[in-house]
């Protein structure tokens, strides 16, 4: 009697799985028709095929192996170029074909594969992918095996939040996580990830910053292996409001830090307290506000001084490729003074020639998801680059522009390379913008605004005064700005 996939699940994987402890031994979980990618967007609401796993199993909320399973009467092996795929993409080390009949394994590191004769038990797999450098450490955890590594086993027994259910950390999200609090757990002191914007950064420091907190780890116990003695203080600074906030937001929406554990640092708190906050575990601010700051006769303090160099534990800087890792950005002074805390980059932008200083002080990213790797998966859509023409390829600053903030000299001339990076002009963006989406423009303060310009601004005033979309927005550079 031949027996279809869902038969052979159903009367010999299943059996086999379960024999082997999966879903049986504490900790261990099978997830069923585990969704990886929903698949490339196509238009008119189609979408390629869909990446579906059949089986991932799972212990000490970690995913250890794909089992991949075909029809009783397939060969063994017809599995092994999905499974490989799918464990590739998750970067999972071991994963199966099987028919029911048999078991073929694949050791994605070592890349032996074979036949075996059974599953191995939750235990049995978790030493396989992380006990063959444990074996010469003489770290021992509580059920008296060893480790190489004793945060990587407190970082895995603190799940992901969900959101009561209604979210699901993405394959490549949960790799990031994993990548980070490996090198953290591994003593590196700088890290960096790049991955597409739209792919949830956010979320993925939301998800280290949590598992920090959970597992308690800091600079103090970093290096022992005795139990940690205090959470984490954890900086996140952004170089906009709109960052920050996000942060914030994304951060309590989870429902997992309580509300006296988050502090959002700004200026006006600070001076109607008289101090800045310390009784906090994350604290979200922007690189502006601890640049601002007086003493008591008026001179220039940045409000970061008032903490001291070794106060944070952990910082993650958003977007750090548009200044905080500039060697010529004046918020640089402030990752220095931090040094001691391991630092953490997140970033869009691909290595090339202009962001080779955040490369350089954080190093190669642990993780790349690129865009590419976005829209085929099905997580990004796809688009197609319009050439455009500009009505503004240079700017002179003159005295009769009114300049509102910001430091610039007369007779200063920007190009093409310094639009919306050092100077903003609205109706320059307008321009472009109506062959994209129409006449129609939004407005309000961000009328004509195609990309957020950095922080520190300034305008001048034009031709059309009465009309704010056609005043330039001017950003001078970090180095007219001391503290």
């Amino acid at each position: 009697m031949l027996l279809n996939e869902a038969e052979t699940r159903a009367e010999h994987i299943d059996p086999a799985l379960r024999d082997a402890g999966w879903g049986v031994v504490e900790g261990s979980r099978i997830r069923r028709e585990h969704a990886i990618a929903p698949g490339r967007i196509e238009g008119g609401g189609r979408r390629g095929k869909a990446l579906t796993a059949d089986y991932v199993l799972e212990y000490r909320n970690t995913k250890l192996a794909i089992v991949e399973a075909k029809a009783w009467h397939e060969p063994v092996t017809l599995g092994v170029a999905q499974a490989k795929n799918y464990a590739d993409k998750m970067a999972i080390r071991h994963t199966y074909s099987t028919n029911g009949r048999g078991i073929y394994a694949i050791d994605m590191g070592t890349g032996r594969e074979g036949e075996t004769d059974r599953y191995p038990t939750p235990d049995e797999l978790w030493n396989l992918a992380f006990a063959r450098r444990a074996a010469q450490s003489s770290y021992a955890l509580p059920n008296g095996a060893a480790s190489d590594n004793p945060w990587r086993d407190r970082f895995a027994a603190v799940p992901f939040p969900d959101k009561s259910g209604s979210w699901s950390i993405r394959y490549y999200q949960e790799t990031a996580v994993t990548r980070v609090l490996e090198a953290i757990g591994a003593g590196k002191d700088r890290i960096l990830l790049t991955l597409a914007t739209g792919t949830g950064k956010t979320s993925i420091a939301f998800q280290i910053a949590w598992k920090l907190f959970r597992a308690r780890w800091n600079l103090t116990d970093r290096s022992t292996a005795a139990e940690p003695t205090r959470q984490p203080r954890i900086l996140f600074p952004a170089d906009r409001n709109t960052l920050a906030d996000q942060a914030y937001n994304d951060f309590t929406s989870f429902a997992a830090f309580s509300e006296d554990a988050l502090a959002r640092i700004k200026p006006e708190e600070i001076r109607r307290r008289g101090k800045v906050p310390k009784n906090a575990s994350v604290f979200l601010t922007i690189f502006q506000t601890f640049m601002s700051g007086t003493d008591r006769d008026g001179n220039p303090q940045p409000y970061f001084g008032e903490y001291p160099p070794d106060f944070f534990d952990f910082i993650v800087i958003d977007e750090c490729h548009r200044g905080g890792a500039n060697d010529e950005s004046t918020w640089r002074g402030i990752l220095e003074y931090f040094k001691p805390a391991v630092q953490l980059g997140l970033t869009a932008t691909p290595k090339r020639k202009e962001n080779a200083d955040t490369y350089g002080y954080f190093g190669e990213p642990v993780y790349v998801y690129s865009l590419k790797e976005g829209i085929n998966d099905g997580f990004l859509t796809p688009f197609r680059v319009k050439q455009i023409s500009t009505t503004l390829d240079e700017y002179v600053y003159t005295s009769d522009d009114k300049l509102i903030e910001g430091d610039v000299e007369v007779g200063e001339r920007f190009e093409e390379a310094d639009f919306n990076k050092v100077i903003e002009i609205r109706a320059r963006e307008a321009h472009p913008s109506e062959g994209l989406h129409g006449p129609d423009q939004p407005e309000g303060e961000d009328a004509g605004i195609l990309r957020q310009p950095g922080p520190c601004t300034g305008r001048a005033r034009s031709d059309q005064p009465d009309q704010d979309q056609h005043r330039p927005k001017l950003l001078p550079p970090g180095d007219r700005r001391r503290w």
